[in-house]
């Protein structure tokens, strides 16, 4: 699976680089009926705007494109590991139904 990370008003660590691909890497075990070749993971964390301090203020967004599907799984949350683990489970979720319908 080809992983593609992008970040928003933020600077991208190596350490939550690791992280990202860690978790996303995790997919692939729900993935192996497909071609890790043409899998392909786009995943844009961040912050809406410069100017936010309080509240849910981080975003992931996690776009998996599958042939024939695109599933999609955003999180907003005060943590941005947190956002991202929780767009990664409601990925999981979505990956599971799909398989389901095949």
């Amino acid at each position: 699976m080809k992983i593609i990370i992008k970040a928003t008003n933020i600077d991208l660590t190596p350490a939550l680089e690791e992280f990202i691909h860690q978790k996303i890497s995790n997919l692939e075990k729900y993935l192996k009926d497909f071609d890790p070749d043409v899998v392909q993971a786009r995943l844009e964390v961040g912050k809406p705007s410069k100017h936010h301090k309080s509240g849910l203020v981080y975003y992931a967004e996690i776009n998996l494109s599958l042939p024939g599907k695109l599933l999609r799984a955003e999180s907003k949350h005060i943590d941005l590991r947190y956002a991202i683990n929780e767009a990664k489970n409601g990925l999981e979720k979505q990956i599971e139904r799909y398989k389901n319908k095949k």
